[in-house]
């Protein structure tokens, strides 16, 4: 066997001449920068949000950066977020002369505590950075109320949760921005990289598109410093073609999420934990991610037996080398190194077979089924001498 982590042959083949066609299509018009593909795309995941404004960048972390600069987060400004994610969250933050605080998550979503973030707010903090881990928001209506009582920014890191919703709201909705990302492997992925800023503020929307490019309005008039950093115009046409799909490839992707639930949990409850979708939620399943014991044992196993996975992630960013200077120590955030030992993702995509699915639940089951066992016969062993 040999099941990956996430497979986009399948994907491609299905849409193909789609996409040879819109991509033909900006060859002959000539239009590469900043073109229509890049305005409809830019106005279609506005509506899809439920927000006003989209602006196109060239990735998910440039994203994060020049929403924290258009929301007026500078030099020495704190900006509240979580250690349990992706590095592009942390450096953002510190790229735009920022502090990072990182804060304790929710043991049961991976996601970060609003308690712990009313805990760390003082009179330096500007912004708020909840990140919608795996496909699943935080909790916004806590964090806006949060948010709103002190004044400050939120900024949704959505890189892995477009499409996620939460009482009817959309990712976007109750933040001052959010942020997505169009790197291939997300669930709605280009064929390199890209990113989008949404908001429903007209304002911080125009600092975006500014900033984007060198900071300039009209052209070779700087006010600002900004960056070259646009949404290409050919990815813009080939995540036109895959946006309709979308909400297609979510439902999917929770259909094979609850297929591994189902029977992970007929056969391992209260050995391992599944994943949680929390009351109101709509979970988009960016991955499929288990609290397990000895996940690095159950990780090589599996690779064993021909199954991709994935830890993400293996290091919180409080202790990563290049934030030392923070002070941060192991022991400071508890819940998140602990889901740094445990999480590991299955494969996850919208084509995974179920016959894929049954085999890697088989050797999950195996494995737990192999280490009760030498547990029994280490027992015996030690009866035996005493």
């Amino acid at each position: 066997m040999n099941i990956k982590m996430l497979d986009l042959s399948e994907q491609y083949q299905s849409m193909r001449r789609e996409v040879m066609a819109k991509l033909d299509d900006v060859m002959s018009s000539s239009q590469f920068i900043l073109g229509d593909n890049v305005k409809q795309l830019e106005a279609d995941i506005a509506k899809y949000s439920g927000v006003d404004h989209g602006v196109g960048v060239g990735n998910g972390s440039d994203a994060i950066h020049i929403a924290l600069q258009a929301a007026g987060v500078e030099a020495g400004d704190e900006v509240i977020t979580t250690a349990f994610t992706f590095f592009a969250t942390g450096g953002a933050i510190a790229r735009a002369g920022a502090v990072p605080v990182y804060v304790d998550i929710d043991p049961v979503t991976f996601n970060i505590s609003p308690a712990k973030i009313k805990a760390a707010i003082t009179k330096k903090t500007k912004a708020i950075i909840p990140v919608h881990l795996y496909g699943q928001m935080a909790d916004m209506e806590a964090i806006k109320n949060l948010a709103d009582e002190h004044r400050l920014a939120v900024i949704e890191d959505a890189a892995q949760a477009i499409g996620a919703k939460q009482n009817g709201h959309s990712v976007g909705e109750l933040g001052t921005a959010a942020t997505y990302s169009f790197f291939p492997t997300k669930n709605l992925g280009g064929y390199g990289d890209g990113g989008m800023i949404v908001t429903k503020d007209e304002e911080l929307a125009e600092k975006a598109r500014v900033i984007r490019v060198h900071g300039s309005k009209p052209k070779y008039y700087h006010h600002v410093l900004g960056y070259n950093s646009r949404l290409d115009e050919m990815q813009a046409a080939i995540l036109n073609v895959k946006f309709p799909y979308l909400d297609k490839w979510s439902h999917a992707r929770r259909e094979r999420a609850a297929y591994y639930t189902d029977h992970l949990q007929e056969k391992l409850a209260g050995v391992i934990q599944t994943p949680v979708q929390k009351k109101g939620n709509y979970h988009v399943y960016h991955q499929y991610t288990l609290r397990v014991p000895e996940r690095d044992q159950l990780q090589r196993y599996l690779k064993e037996q021909g199954i991709a996975t994935m830890v993400y992630y293996p290091q919180p960013l409080h202790l990563q080398p290049v934030f030392k200077q923070l002070g941060y120590k192991e022991g400071d955030l508890p819940e998140t190194e602990k889901a740094a030992k445990e999480a590991i993702s299955l494969p996850m995509y919208p084509e995974l077979k179920q016959f894929d699915q049954d085999y890697v639940i088989e050797k999950i089951v195996e494995f737990y089924a192999n280490k009760e066992e030498e547990g029994f016969n280490q027992t015996k062993a030690e009866e035996v001498t005493q």
